[in-house]
This record gives C-alpha cells, structure tokens and sequence, in this order.
C-alpha cells in the first residue's frame, strides 16, 4: 500500500470520527433526558482491599462465641489498636489477638482506676498493672502505649502465631481465667476486618 493512500485513510478516519463527535456531540435541552432527583441518587464508592480473612482466624475459633455492641468510643479504640498494630510492624492476627485480649479485659473501654471494684490496681484497654512494671498510670491508659505494651509481651512469645488465640494472649496477660479470651476471636477478627483498610 503507497504512503498516499494510507494517508488518506487515516485522515479520512479521523475526519469521520471529528464530525461524530460534533453531531453526536452534546446534547441539547430539547432532547435531554428528564434530570434526576439528586437526593435519590445513591454514590458507589470502590472497595478498598481487603483483608484476608484466612489470616484472622488461622485456626478457627474455640468454644462458643461472645458479642457485644461496640459504641464510637470503642471503635476509637479498636482503631487505636489496629494503628498501633501497624505502628509496631505486626500484622492483622497481632491485632485479632489485641482485640480479642481487649474485649475480655475492658470491653474495649479504657478504663481508670475503678476503686474497690478494680483489680488490684489494673487499668486501661488491657487491664495492665503500674505495680507489675506495664508503665505508669497516664501511659498504660494511654491506647497507644497499652497497645505496643502489649504487642511486645506477644513478640516476646514464642510461635504466638501458630498457638490459639487464648493461649497467646494469656501467655502475655497471665490472666485469672486464662481460656476466657477464645469467646471474642469471632468479633476481634470482624472488627479488624472491618478497620484494618480504614
């Protein structure tokens, strides 16, 4: 095929394509479709990655489950968690276990001294004692501090990822009631889920 003749052909192309573009262009008024309510259109937003799942929950949950409802405060917690979490080079299962770990001890609430319904003198998201060297009053209250508290007791342990859920966080926690942490894996697992991409 000569230089010409393509030439011409991709001109002509282009010609048919700019004069398509102007006929077909805009529409007008006359023709418009009829304008749409604005409050009844609903905004799709893309779905930011998601977490894998195998990973919150390695070796499925133990015993039966325990839920609660979980107010704005204690989202701001979970979200303090999972940031910490990050902060300190863990990953999402890190986090299920903090979670976990926080919904037995406090139901994700940071809480201060209670008086005589404390235990000895355990405060914060994870209940954590000035008195067995977690830190002081003002740092294990802090959600931060608490959590990387916490997450250097669970580095510290041995194979914490291929333990369960109830082991691990009692191996840092030395709980009284060492298997109750098995009832919120289910609900940490959700709930990081939900707030890991955020």
């Amino acid at each position: 095929m000569n230089t010409t003749i393509l030439r011409k052909s991709v001109l002509g192309i282009a010609g048919l394509a700019f004069a398509g573009g102007v006929f077909a262009g805009p529409v007008t008024e006359a023709h418009a479709a009829p304008a749409v309510d604005a409050k009844a259109v609903a905004v799709v937003q893309a779905d930011k990655p998601g977490v894998d799942k195998g990973k919150l929950i390695p070796h499925g949950v133990q015993g039966k489950q325990s839920r609660i409802d979980v107010g704005a405060e204690q989202t701001a917690n979970v979200k303090a968690i999972i940031a910490a979490t990050k902060k300190s080079g863990m990953d999402e299962r890190a986090a299920v276990v903090a979670i976990a770990t926080s919904l037995q001890e406090s139901k994700l609430e940071n809480l201060g001294h209670l008086g005589e319904r404390n235990d000895f003198d355990s405060q914060g998201l994870f209940q954590q004692r000035p008195s067995s060297g977690w830190g002081t009053v003002e740092q294990i209250t802090d959600p931060e501090y608490s959590t990387m508290a916490f997450l250097k007791g669970l580095k510290q342990v041995d194979g914490w990822k291929d333990m369960p859920l109830t082991e691990a966080a009692q191996t840092v926690q030395v709980s009284a009631y060492p298997d109750h942490y098995a009832q919120w894996e289910q609900q940490a697992a959700d709930l990081v889920a939900k707030h890991w991409n955020n």
